[in-house]
């Protein structure tokens, strides 16, 4: 949540006028409980989504980096939300987060997908082949590792046009 690209997303969400929720998945940083393999985590995400909507807020979009992104398409697959995707290098076959979902298994919505070429843990043209096979887009970041050292504000911009360039979701 603290990570200084979580920070510079938020903070570019705000700038142009998109209300943010951070948090951490259970068991991580000052996070209390247990981590829960990408299972648990999927209630910490209706929790955040039940908490916007309770202050009346729209969920424009849902954005994660990571496991956090594989565990946002998931919570897609599962809730049915249409809501605009970003999912920042999700790694599409590893042991250490959940998988991502079949492509039968996610409702319409804008997706995109952003990922370095030389990410140490995602394989990039994995992610673009899955990618395509659910219809969404790709940005590619060339010479960028997992963690986009010296593009966050970069990341950022793509990451809110990603979410304000999509269709309005049902609410």
């Amino acid at each position: 949540m603290r990570h200084p690209m979580l920070v510079a997303i938020a903070r570019e969400a705000n700038r142009r006028g998109l209300d943010t929720i951070r948090f951490n998945f259970r068991g991580v940083g000052s996070s209390e409980g247990y981590h829960g393999g990408g299972e648990e985590e999927l209630l910490d995400i209706d929790a955040a989504v039940a908490i916007a909507a309770e202050s009346g807020t729209r969920l424009d979009g849902i954005a994660g980096w990571s496991f956090g992104a594989a565990t946002a398409l998931n919570w897609q697959a599962r809730s049915r939300s249409d809501a605009a995707y970003v999912g920042v290098a999700p790694p599409v076959d590893s042991v250490l987060t959940p998988g991502l979902p079949p492509p039968s298994a996610l409702p319409p919505a804008h997706r995109t997908f952003i990922v370095g070429d030389r990410d140490q843990f995602v394989d990039a043209d994995a992610l673009e082949a899955y990618a395509d096979s659910i219809g969404a887009a790709t940005i590619r970041y060339e010479t960028a590792d997992h963690f986009f050292l010296l593009r966050h504000d970069q990341l950022a911009a793509d990451v809110v046009d990603a979410v304000m360039q999509a269709p309005a979701a049902e609410v």
